[in-house]
């Protein structure tokens, strides 16, 4: 079994060559721990040093320097737009408020499934849609995520046209 000793955090515009590809929810992502199996049987042991927020394109370092690339796995969410950007503010707010991980992007915001948010949500003047998607929320005002290896501490790149969002 091979360890995962490091972090490559994702490179804009470069992609290495990684031997096999880890899908991990939200969870997996914020506190790898324990022992995954990759899309073509790579069983990989995290083993890393510090805690890391993994982010889709970021690649694990293995005890024999191959690569593993990290994807969000699609899950259970709401997929909230609004008319105008001010709609949109507000619902951010709330959730926020609350406490909610959120996935901002410029038209849209992206929150997980729960009865409660959906009556909140309910009662805004929001278009809301139940979808399976990545979910990679904003690292909020006390994260910080860190990394080990060649690169510094980084944030999950979002983009509204996420490349692994089908």
């Amino acid at each position: 079994m091979k360890r995962a000793i490091a972090v490559l955090p994702a490179a804009n515009g470069t992609s290495p060559k990684a031997i096999d590809t880890l899908l991990l929810d939200y969870a997996q992502r914020q506190m790898p721990q324990g022992v995954y199996t990759a899309l073509r049987g790579t069983q990989v042991e995290m083993d890393l040093p510090q805690p890391v927020r993994l982010c889709t394109d970021d690649c694990l370092i293995l005890d024999d320097d191959s690569l593993v690339e990290i994807v969000a796995r699609p899950e259970p969410l709401y997929e909230v737009r609004a008319g105008n950007p001010s709609d949109l503010a507000r619902i951010a707010w709330m959730l926020g408020d609350r406490h909610m991980p959120v996935d901002i992007s410029e038209r849209r915001l992206r929150v997980r499934r729960d009865p409660a948010i959906e009556t909140l949500l309910s009662n805004a003047a929001v278009k809301i849609v139940a979808i399976d998607a990545p979910f990679e929320p904003e690292g909020g005002a006390y994260a910080r995520a860190t990394t080990q290896g060649p690169a510094h501490d980084h944030e999950c790149a979002h983009s509204e046209h996420d490349h692994h969002d089908h």
